[in-house]
């Protein structure tokens, strides 16, 4: 019998994917996928998938002692910080053990034009009075009802499409990536974009559009991370797998 026999993971990343195929490879355990419900168009997992809330850190601890859970992973997006913060929470509350496993933000290398900001407001104020063709790379909550002002032209991609096309100088795609530099390249060239909107995700699956706008002398607005709980944290799925089947002893937590 594994360390760790039944592993709850809080996805929605394509790291929780991968990890939950390959624990589920190793045969002896039994994963599941926790997803929020935000989108409808959901990626096949290897392993079974629940999806919606648990009610706050209380249904969190609560589903963990009920169903016998002895590992909680949290594998949320990096930006999905109120969801670390309860996983922190309600593993102490239920005395279930917790890893977190968060991808690495990009780092400016030289060529970037980055205009760095801590949120979307100040992403929105960032791109000034003049008129400028923009290239919003954000989920559908950042994008769905924001007052983006309508002096700019704005290209807007999200995996879900936006409800409510307020913006009269818009185009609108519905994509989900990974997503080519060269692809990204003429997309952007195609809209003659100046300016691209995005979070600092981290991974290979956006890096695309970074490395297209560095390509093309672009300015890209990067809305940084939020802060994320202490927790004992390792940054891809093969540390994670290290770390699942051989836990250090001295494990110390740290902040991402």
């Amino acid at each position: 019998m594994p360390r760790f026999h039944r592993i709850l993971i809080l996805g929605g990343t394509t790291e929780a994917r991968l990890l939950a195929g390959r624990l589920a490879a190793q045969g002896e355990r039994e994963i599941t996928v926790s997803l929020a419900g935000r989108v409808r168009d959901i990626v096949p997992h290897p392993v079974p998938v629940r999806v919606g809330g648990f009610g706050g850190i209380d249904g969190l601890a609560a589903h963990l002692a009920t169903e016998g859970v002895d590992l909680l992973i949290d594998a949320t997006h990096p930006f999905a910080d109120q969801m670390s913060r309860h996983a922190v929470a309600a593993s102490t509350q239920a005395g279930v053990p917790l890893l977190a496993l968060r991808r690495p933000a990009w780092i400016r290398i030289e060529g970037d034009r980055w205009t760095e900001v801590d949120d979307i407001h100040q992403a929105k104020a960032a791109l000034g009075d003049a008129g400028r063709r923009v290239f919003l790379a954000l989920g559908r909550q950042e994008i769905d009802g924001f007052g983006w002002a309508a002096r700019h032209f704005y290209l807007v991609r999200s995996i879900e499409p936006i409800a409510d096309r307020r913006l009269d100088d818009a185009v609108y795609m519905t994509a989900r990536g990974p997503f080519r530099e060269t692809d990204e390249r003429a997309l952007m060239g195609a809209h003659r974009i100046d300016t691209v909107v995005a979070r600092n995700s981290g991974g290979d699956a956006g890096y695309g559009k970074i490395a297209a706008a560095r390509a093309l002398g672009i300015e890209v607005i990067l809305i940084g991370r939020p802060a994320l709980p202490e927790a004992p944290t390792v940054a891809t799925v093969d540390a994670a797998m290290a770390w699942i089947d051989h836990r250090p002893a001295s494990t110390a937590a740290r902040g991402v």
